[in-house]
Formats: structure tokens, sequence, C-alpha cells
């Protein structure tokens, strides 16, 4: 079933209302500008490769971190000015997420799209603020939101003028450091918004090691199937050059040749499960 909704519309990328499957993949925080450049390229050669539409997805600043020693990234200056150069480079669109108010206006200037971090989804300045910018916006439901009051701030962000919203789910906490995804969800929250699940963050163990998050990277191929086999308008997954040396999430993401792999099987999958959804398949 795809939402019967107007697709958000990302640049040039139509998000949801029956268009096809987007990816949104890039690394889960910014680390430097080289890094960007391959990871962005990595993406943008990747989903062409597979006729998906993509988006880049990076941090600038991780601001939820468990732990004071966790990495955070670059900060928004120099944050923006990488993120500038990946869209110059690579001509992909730019999600990044925006943790206070004052920060939305500025980024705007290089984002194509606003993510609400899941932690965050219900903070009402936060929202009003990137749906200020005339950008469409991520939503990310908690890890402590019901499928149907994810619809809540989906009416917030449309109330204060947003472009067009999405919804991302990302896992829902089951007991402590662990986290489960309720396949029933993606349906429910369709019905009145677009949704991309979040392979990468439904594999998380949230601070399982220590004082930081651990995860099973060997779920995330198996979740994103799942998912594309139930029914979403957009895939998130998150690839680095090396993920066993990444500052953050290092556990759930993917090495590049791995999201190679997993794109040539979900495209498989959306062709036999909902054709309109894809280009023709390639010979």
């Amino acid at each position: 079933m795809h939402s019967d909704l107007e697709p958000v519309r990302i640049a040039s990328i139509p998000l949801g209302g029956g268009s096809p499957l987007v990816l949104i993949s890039g690394l889960n925080v910014l680390e430097s500008e080289e890094a960007a450049l391959v990871t962005g390229q990595a993406v943008a050669e990747l989903s062409a490769r597979h006729g998906f539409p993509a988006i880049f997805k990076a941090s600038f600043d991780k601001a939820n971190r468990s732990s004071h020693e966790s990495y955070r990234g670059p900060g928004i200056d120099e944050g923006l000015a990488i993120l500038e150069r990946v869209k110059q480079e690579t001509g992909l669109p730019i999600l990044t997420d925006v943790h206070e108010p004052y920060q939305a206006k500025a980024v705007a200037q290089v984002a194509d799209c606003l993510q609400i971090p899941a932690f965050l989804c219900r903070q009402t300045d936060l929202i009003a603020a990137c749906a200020a910018t005339e950008k469409p916006l991520n939503v990310k439901k908690g890890q402590f939101m019901a499928p149907h009051d994810a619809r809540l701030p989906v009416e917030k962000a449309r109330e204060f003028g947003a472009t067009g919203v999405f919804l991302t789910e990302r896992g829902a906490s089951f007991g402590y450091n662990n986290q489960v995804v309720d396949m029933r969800a993606l349906s429910i929250m369709r019905r009145f918004a677009p949704v991309c699940f979040d392979a990468t963050h439904s594999a998380q163990r949230p601070v399982a090691a220590g004082n930081h998050s651990d995860g099973d990277r060997d779920m995330v191929a198996p979740l994103a199937r799942a998912a594309v086999a139930f029914g979403i308008d957009a895939l998130f997954v998150e690839i680095h050059p090396n993920p066993d040396e990444a500052p953050c999430d290092g556990p759930v993401q993917l090495p590049v040749e791995e999201l190679d792999r997993l794109l040539g099987e979900v495209a498989a999958i959306a062709h036999t499960v909902a054709p309109a959804t894809l280009p023709p398949a390639k010979g």
C-alpha cells in the first residue's frame, strides 16, 4: 500500500505518493571533507547503478550523545561548508539534522531537507523554526512514540507551514539498551505521511557498550529488505569507508560494498512487490 498523499519534494526528488523508492544515505556524522566527498561519490554512483533517486545525509553535530566524551562532529560552520562541497561535487540533495531552533535558518541555506531528531520530535519550537524555512522536514519518530501518535508532529509541522513532511521509523525501545521494529508502524504512519525506514538505527542497541551505543550490523540488510517488502517511500542507510573506525555508530554502519549488494536486493524486492515504484529493471 502506498500513501495516497501528495509526494514531498526534496530538491527535484519526489518522495511518497507512489513515487520511486528514494535512498537516503551517507555518514552518521561528518569527520572530514575528504571522507564526506568519498562517501558522497559512493552514494551517487551506487544509487545511479541501481536506479534509485538519492539524497546525501550527514550530521554536522550530534548533540544527543549519551557521554560528554563522544565525538560530536565539526560543528555548524565547518559542517555546512563540507555539506555544500558535497552538494556541488556530487549533485545530490542534502539532508541534515537540526538540534536547536536558531540553527534552522542557516542550515536551510545549504540543506534541501531538515531532519528533526528522534529525541526532539515533540519539540514545538524546533519544528516551528524548521517549518519556517520552507524546506521539507524529515521527522524521526521517537523510540518512545506510538506510530499513530506520530501524526501529531506531522500536523504540528503542517500547521507551522512546512512545505512537506515525512516520517522516519527507527525502532521502538524494548526494555533497556535494546529496541525492536514493529513493521505495522510503517503502514499506520503512511496513512498520514510518506514514510522512510532507518535500517541503520533500527539495528542499534542504545548505550549498550558502556558509554556508547552498540548494534548488530548484520541486521541492517534483513530489516531493510523486510521494510521494502512491507511498503515504504524511502530507505535510510548509513555507510562509512571503514565502519570499524567510525567515531559514532560504527557497529551499525555498512561498508560501501555491502550497500552495493543491499541495493541490488532491495531493487529486486521493490520491482516484485511494487513495480510502479522504480524505473524499469536493467537487463
